[in-house]
């Protein structure tokens, strides 16, 4: 089948990528969203979640790149950490090939690590308002070279109260640069964004906005706080999912309902904002590769999370907002697939119930807990579902790591190794080009570099026997 996507006259190294990734067909939201962004005009985009918004900005960004520039040329900005990794992944696997570097800028990680990062080529940078705020102000990152601006989910920035650190950096950027904003409510604050920062923007609205109803089917349980948990078993022996996450509003509820199902023999995990950066991130790989089947999470997983198939999302607490509701339930029914939504209502979460139901256009009627006899005719069948072995999964660019060898030179800044010193070196090895040379990392003492083209083993053998900058180095791969 043809890429579809070949249509925008994008290079070679981007449709490579674009059909590795399995991109065959172009999403509504990509179909009006990427041409405009190739040629340059302001965008603002309302599309639901799980509608491929992400690629819609990534693609054309890619492409637009200058790969010799040395300075960081487009910036997106994320309300949060876990979607500002995902982005960042998004654009790494997008521009495997055409070597496009990018960084992340947000807290959780080194500044002097992100610093460092920054002082080398660098095409693209994602970060949250407050750290790339923290760049700027300390002199680490320049924005005189940005062309392009991605505000992503600027409704949830708002609310997150980062509007105004969006401001502030957007008074730092040159006045023609080409700016995109993404959100699915276009709120008095935003609406000024758009109004002073933005040039003659292009609107672009999916239809049904943020509402996904022929895809998702919604429940809605009535409950007492007390006999929350053992509600929460039955729904979960009853519908037996093969990937869920489970939404609560507090931390101590996450760890009260992971402890719960833990002990219960659930294969579970939980992730929230006070745990290291280092585990949540460990545990939403994990999670992506289909390691353990339950996540229970606040909203800091709300934003971030690209897993196709995730075939159930409960909110243990119904959400005040009306908005966070949507973004949680859009973790299921992502690409086009279909999924389910339960929530459990208290009698205090009755006027946030009807806020929901108005603003979805739904008719649902709070449902009783389901009755014993029924759940006890489906335990068994949920027993051997948990017993069984889970299958895991690549990650999404498994594809593209194929012909794609990662090496490791102990060398770096400390011995003043630089980009060219490789390129020179490897494309004096028969065979090798600088095409074939992807990303390159130079850290203080060590140096990562990515050979494309199935061409790896062929540079690693040989380098075992060369000098690179004048002396001999100690080379490995990367696994």
């Amino acid at each position: 089948m043809k890429n579809n996507f070949s249509q925008y006259n994008l290079s070679d190294d981007l449709i490579k990528a674009i059909d590795m990734l399995n991109y065959k067909e172009p999403s509504e939201v990509q179909k009006k969203v990427i041409p405009l962004i190739l040629n340059k005009k302001d965008v603002i985009v309302k599309s639901q979640t799980g509608s491929g918004k992400t690629a819609a900005f990534a693609i054309p960004l890619c492409e637009l790149i200058d790969w010799d520039q040395k300075d960081v040329q487009a910036l997106v900005l994320t309300p949060t950490r876990e979607l500002a990794k995902q982005v960042k992944e998004d654009i790494f696997n997008i521009g495997r090939f055409k070597r496009i570097k990018c960084v992340g800028m947000h807290g959780g990680e080194s500044f002097i690590r992100q610093e460092k990062e920054l002082k080398q080529k660098t095409h693209i940078a994602v970060g949250t308002p407050g750290r790339v705020l923290d760049h700027i102000d300390s002199g680490t990152f320049y924005t005189k070279n940005i062309k392009y601006l991605i505000i992503d989910e600027a409704d949830e920035m708002l609310s997150m109260g980062f509007i105004d650190e969006v401001k502030w950096i957007l008074q730092e950027m040159n006045k023609n640069i080409v700016t995109v904003l993404l959100s699915a409510t276009m709120e008095e604050k935003i609406n000024e964004i758009i109004k002073n920062y933005m040039h003659n923007p292009i609107k672009v609205e999916i239809e049904n906005g943020s509402i996904n109803k022929p895809k998702i089917d919604y429940e809605f349980y009535e409950s007492n706080e007390k006999e929350k948990h053992n509600l929460l078993q039955d729904i979960t022996i009853l519908e037996n999912p093969d990937s869920c996450i489970i939404f609560c509003n507090t931390q101590t509820c996450v760890d009260f309902v992971d402890e719960h199902l833990y002990d219960n023999g659930y294969s579970c995990n939980k992730i929230h904002g006070g745990m290291d950066q280092s585990d949540r991130t460990s545990i939403m790989n994990r999670f992506k590769k289909n390691e353990f089947r339950y996540l229970i999470a606040t909203d800091v997983a709300a934003r971030g999370i690209d897993v196709d198939d995730i075939s159930l999302v409960i909110n243990y607490d119904i959400p005040e907002k009306s908005e966070t509701f949507v973004h949680r339930t859009g973790r299921t029914a992502r690409n086009g697939k279909k999924g389910k939504a339960i929530s459990f209502v208290n009698k205090k979460d009755l006027d946030s119930f009807e806020m929901i139901k108005d603003f979805l256009e739904l008719d649902n009627l709070l449902l009783p807990a389901p009755k014993k006899e029924l759940v006890e005719l489906n335990k068994e069948k949920f027993d051997k579902k948990t017993n069984e072995k889970l299958e895991i999964k690549n990650d999404k660019g498994a594809n593209l790591s194929q012909d794609i060898l990662k090496i490791h030179i102990n060398a770096g800044k400390k011995t003043k190794m630089r980009a060219v010193d490789i390129v020179g070196t490897f494309c004096d090895i028969d065979g090798m080009t600088a095409k074939d040379i992807g990303i390159i990392n130079i850290l203080d003492i060590s140096t990562f570099v990515e050979i494309l083209n199935g061409k790896g083993e062929m540079v690693l053998e040989a380098l075992q026997n060369r000098n690179i900058k004048g002396r001999p180095r100690i080379v490995s791969r990367v696994d």
